[in-house]
């Protein structure tokens, strides 16, 4: 079978890669790691274009598309490092009033893993933690893996809402300067909140895969443009044998990650959702320091973009599904 994307998704991928670059290019990032605060105004105008609503249906307000139309945006929010809680305020939309237009800005926390992180805590208006679930998301609408691993509270979960002056924090460093982290110590259970808490778990990873998915991208088009511009000893860096085979490895590593994340936003196997993640995740990093490694000695320094790719990937290679849960779950189910 051949998955192609629609003339619809292509425009949808472009428009929002437009509208990035338009309202957060090459200055406004570097602006954002000495002011990690969230812009409201561009929340705002992606709440307008139609970002968080994208999957809500067209008589709620939304625009109707599906997961595979998610994974493309959040695949250009990847490349373009767009900071904030986009994956929590995307499923989230229908569920608190305001997330929808980009009034509102809202956290999500794994309430069982330790520590619990909270991105972004000085600019969200609610925060909600989901706990339990966390076997629901290696199994897909068909449960091809059974539903027994988590028990009963594995397979339902909870979710509770609370507002930020209600959890108790304490300082976390970040290793992203762009993504500003807190430790949740205490958050009152007093609000439950109904959601399908194994669907948004395997919905959440398969997002974070694909903001990983856009940053492998964009590691790769570094990399070649460095070294196609870079000469030493008369020739561009890229002419050498070396250099060509680390380009050639991340550019696979990237359309591995890229099949494995599209196939799994349309079967929504959570099999798929997991394979998805562990390649996604190995490429995101992986393709950063090999990027690092194309740019040589200025790829250390602060002014290199490099690092904030690979800082992003370590971020997000450690939420939603790290690599050693996603190889037991997938082992799982190949003796299941």
């Amino acid at each position: 079978m051949h998955f192609q994307l629609t003339e619809d998704q292509r425009a949808l991928r472009d428009g929002t890669r437009e509208l990035l670059a338009g309202r957060f290019g090459r200055d406004r990032l570097r602006a954002a790691v000495g002011d990690p605060g969230l812009d409201r105004a561009l929340w705002r105008e992606l709440g307008a274009a139609g970002f968080f609503a994208l999957r809500l249906p067209e008589e709620a307000g939304g625009v109707g598309l599906g997961l595979p139309e998610a994974v493309l945006v959040h695949e250009e929010a990847g490349r373009a490092l767009l900071p904030g809680p986009l994956v929590a305020c995307q499923l989230l939309a229908g569920a608190v009033d305001g997330v929808a237009s980009g009034e509102k800005i809202v956290g999500l926390c794994e309430g069982e893993r330790e520590p619990v992180l909270w991105e972004h805590p000085a600019d969200c208006d609610e925060l909600i933690l989901v706990e339990g679930g966390a076997g629901g998301s290696a199994h897909g609408a068909g449960g091809e893996t059974g539903g027994e691993t988590g028990g009963a509270r594995g397979r339902t979960g909870g979710a509770y809402r609370s507002a930020p002056d209600r959890v108790a924090c304490a300082p976390f460093a970040s290793v992203d300067p762009l993504t500003p982290l807190a430790q949740v110590t205490d958050l009152p259970r007093t609000e439950p909140l109904t959601l399908d808490v194994p669907r948004l778990r395997r919905e959440a990873t398969l997002l974070t895969a694909a903001q990983q998915l856009g940053s492998a991208a964009r590691t790769v088009e570094m990399a070649v443009r460095h070294a196609r511009e870079r000469e030493q000893f008369g020739a561009p860096v890229g002419s050498f044998q070396a250099v060509k085979h680390l380009c050639a490895q991340m550019l696979v590593r990237a359309e591995m990650a890229r099949s494995a994340v599209y196939a799994a936003s349309v079967t929504e196997s959570g099999l798929d959702v997991t394979a998805a993640k562990l390649l996604a995740d190995e490429a995101a990093v992986t393709n950063a320091r090999d990027c690092l490694q194309v740019h040589g000695g200025m790829g250390f320094t602060w002014e290199a973009d490099v690092h904030l790719h690979l800082k992003r990937a370590w971020l997000r290679a450690a939420r939603w599904e790290v690599a050693h849960e996603a190889e037991e779950l997938l082992a799982a189910g190949l003796i299941a």
